[in-house]
């Protein structure tokens, strides 16, 4: 037992640390479990959750010195700089009471850390850093690390369009709906160049410690302008989610079944932190950020909830023409307007503080300027009400789905698509998020920010589509293309789904039987089907070597499965590759299509899209055949080079799933991981390494009104703290597909206790 006294705790709260790391949380007021929640993410996270602020709120070189300058300044340059009365109204009418406490509770974990009486985290000390105490704005100002789209994409597409055509940008993300081709007559994209767009990609990455970034001179600080300088442009992340509710009219026990696996990129400390918070009127447990109070998905003793990325476009560029004589101003309609300018002051290790200039246009940040032309970047993401997930502090307390409905339509971002169930039998999915509204056009190339394509507002959750209690008893969502078929065209919402047929293969398997259960709903996040292996494998010559593996293989992707090697590695590293060097034998091309998008290159090969075959070389189906029969016979001579005979194969031996650590000597090790790129189980990877770096490393199934049944996984392990027995325990059962108990009584939750932390108000 381990207690501290606590500046700022009301009355005396406990931790209970269970057997897998979840801290369940035992408050006098939900003021108190919030404080408490702040305190314990500290407790286990605190190098994580004090990068994170420090990246978000441009801190980095005030730590770690002039390589991170650059990085500083793009982050300030993204931060919410509105006012904050309605930014924290839009959270709800607690939200900065919340926030307040939560700030406090980081903070009085930083104090018990100065006081010695709780220990600092080693990469401190190999940083030679000190943590940083909270603001309550902290919690919510921070924006960079919102999956929001698609400003990326559209440079990308400006780019192809220059080189190619509409159709070969297919191969980098296909659109759905399809638009007309008069939208890229739209485009003011010409003659941008690649890493126009770089500010923003920097302000969006992740932290990266190298001798040389650390090492940097004040001289070399612009050198650190680019996440990578051989990468132009960041191609749309695979970051999706499963999640689904079947009502009790299709289980066995006749009790609802949610399940919810966001998929993220992996690392660790993982990205996700599961926790249960009780106090009066409140008894919450599910998975949020550590950063975060709260929960964004889980069950509050009523009602459970899950989301899912919905798609939709939140961002846009414009392309400004300034004045030759003042760069500062941009023409607009008639006239011409004077950007805005803030000179921030900026901390820099070893060296004194450097001022840098920001400057923002009407439609937000601008990233780049450049021989008359600037651009400029609109995004919700700086509009109040647009904290990641921060929205979820009214939805995880909604108790009904009308409710749920109701606090929906303050969700701004990222754009989500929302399940619902609860013990009284509602059910059902909302669309949520604020979404731009377009006056004809479709936000997929950079636009002109002459004044012809001004947002026009937002739509919210009360103007996106939803499911009420549906006669199929069911609902679910994969980020496909799940606009309702009579959405009007002129509507943009967005273009760019996940078009990988994981929401198709959950509707069947949902819709196949009426004694759905907690095992069947497990096996269906675990499935490591590819829906385009067996259209894939039909199209071979029976005669191609290794085609007679891959016709007796049942298209399961499974850690074990040799067939699975065979197939993954000739369509990373032989057949997509092969198929961009015809399509673009241009490098300056092909970078922006690889790696290729599956079912783009499923249906070329199936013999859509004439105008890549034409380019491709490939017009004939028996070209086709012969391409792919060439490309597998290679992939099995070099699969045989590297990994032996084939009946030694494995697909785990390749494909593993890793989980780095910002500092390099801090990271884990990998494990064997079955699934793909298309799965239920979405385990992405890229060659040459195939290493699992995106994926479900958050788990959960929830028995409504069982609760103690409930099952969920959190990967590596729940703690940051270097030496904890759960910084990496839950990773061999979450390679495996496996599970463990989601304990919510508190009879359930005693009986697997393993540590208990009392705390008093100091």
């Amino acid at each position: 037992m381990t207690s501290f006294e606590l500046k700022g705790l009301q009355a005396p709260a406990s931790i209970r640390v269970d057997r897998w790391g979840l801290p369940h949380i035992r408050a006098a007021s939900v003021r108190d479990a919030f404080f408490v929640q702040g305190f314990n993410a500290a407790r286990d996270r605190l190098w994580q959750i004090d990068l994170w602020r420090k990246r978000g709120l441009g801190r980095l070189a005030a730590d770690f010195g002039p390589g991170y300058l650059m990085q500083d300044r793009a982050a300030r340059l993204f931060l919410y700089r509105g006012p904050m009365g309605p930014e924290w109204a839009a959270y709800g009418e607690d939200a900065e009471a919340i926030c307040t406490a939560f700030a406090q509770g980081i903070n009085a974990a930083v104090d018990a850390v100065e006081a010695g009486r709780m220990p600092l985290p080693p990469e401190f000390a190999r940083m030679g850093t000190r943590p940083e105490r909270w603001a309550p704005e902290d919690v919510v100002r921070i924006r960079t690390h919102c999956l929001v789209r698609n400003a990326g994409s559209e440079l990308a597409r400006a780019q192809v369009l220059a080189l190619a055509d509409a159709e070969t940008d297919l191969l980098r993300w296909p659109l759905n709906p399809g638009v007309d081709a008069s939208e890229w007559a739209r485009s003011a994209g010409q003659g941008l160049p690649p890493e126009a767009l770089s500010v923003l990609e920097l302000a969006m990455a992740p932290v990266t410690f190298s001798p040389d970034r650390l090492n940097a001179t004040l001289e070399d600080a612009p050198r650190w302008s680019r996440v990578n300088a051989a990468k132009a442009v960041t191609r749309m992340p695979m970051e999706g989610s499963n999640n689904w509710v079947i009502s009790g009219a299709r289980t066995a026990s006749g009790r609802a079944i949610m399940a919810s696996d966001p998929h993220r990129a992996h690392a660790a400390p993982s990205l996700r932190y599961m926790v249960h918070l009780t106090a009066p009127g409140l008894d919450l447990i599910g998975a949020g950020e550590p950063s975060s109070p709260g929960i964004m998905a889980g069950h509050n003793g009523h009602a459970a909830f899950s989301l899912t990325i919905f798609c939709a476009d939140q961002e846009d560029v414009f392309v400004l023409e300034t004045d030759a004589a003042d760069p500062t101003r941009y023409r607009h309609n008639d006239g011409w307007e004077a950007m805005r300018e803030e000179h921030e002051t900026f901390a820099v290790r070893g060296h004194p503080d450097q001022t840098l200039n920001l400057r923002f246009s009407r439609f937000g940040p601008v990233v780049w300027e450049e021989g008359g032309r600037a651009l400029s970047v609109r995004t919700v993401v700086t509009e109040a009400g647009s904290a990641p997930y921060m929205a979820s502090l009214r939805t995880m307390r909604a108790k009904g789905f009308a409710a749920y409905r109701d606090e929906a339509v303050h969700w701004g971002a990222p754009t989500v698509n929302l399940v619902y169930a609860d013990t009284d039998g509602d059910f059902g999915w909302q669309a949520a998020g604020f979404v731009p509204k377009r006056n004809g056009w479709h936000g997929l190339v950079p636009v002109a920010g002459d004044g012809r394509f001004d947002w026009q507002g937002f739509m919210t959750a009360a103007d996106l589509p939803g499911l009420d209690a549906p006669a199929q008893g069911f609902v679910q969502s994969a980020n496909e293309m799940n606009l309702p078929a009579d959405w009007p065209a002129e509507t943009s919402v967005g273009h760019e789904w996940f078009e990988d047929q994981r929401g198709l293969r959950i509707t069947e398997a949902l819709a196949a039987r009426d004694d759905h259960d907690l095992a069947s709903a497990c096996a269906l996040q675990t499935d490591t089907f590819s829906p385009f292996a067996p259209r894939l494998v039909a199209l071979l010559p029976e005669d191609a070597p290794g085609a007679a593996m891959l016709r007796g293989w049942d298209g399961r992707s499974d850690a074990s499965s040799g067939a699975a090697l065979l197939f993954e590695f000739w369509l990373s590293s032989h057949l997509r590759p092969a198929l961009l060097a015809r399509v673009a034998p241009d490098e300056a091309l092909r970078r922006y299509l690889a790696p290729g998008n599956i079912p783009v290159v499923t249906e070329f090969l199936e013999g859509r899209h004439p105008g890549l075959a034409a380019r491709a070389g490939l017009t004939t189906p028996q070209a086709r055949a012969a391409f792919m029969a060439e490309t597998l016979a290679a992939a099995h001579a070099e699969a045989v080079t590297r990994f032996g005979a084939p009946d030694t194969w494995a697909w785990g031996n390749l494909h593993r799933g890793a989980f780095d650590h910002a500092i390099s000597d801090f990271s884990l090790g990998s494990w064997p991981k079955g699934g793909g790129s298309t799965a239920i189980m979405m385990a992405h990877h890229d060659a040459p390494d195939y290493q699992v770096r995106n994926g479900a490393s958050v788990r959960m199934v929830i028995d409504v009104g069982n609760w103690d049944a409930s099952l969920w996984i959190n990967a590596p392990g729940q703690s940051g703290l270097q030496g904890s027995p759960h910084l990496a325990d839950l990773a061999p059962l979450w390679a495996k597909g496996e599970y463990v108990p989601l304990c919510y009584s508190e009879a359930a939750v005693d009986a697997v206790t393993e540590v208990v932390i009392t705390l008093t108000p100091a």
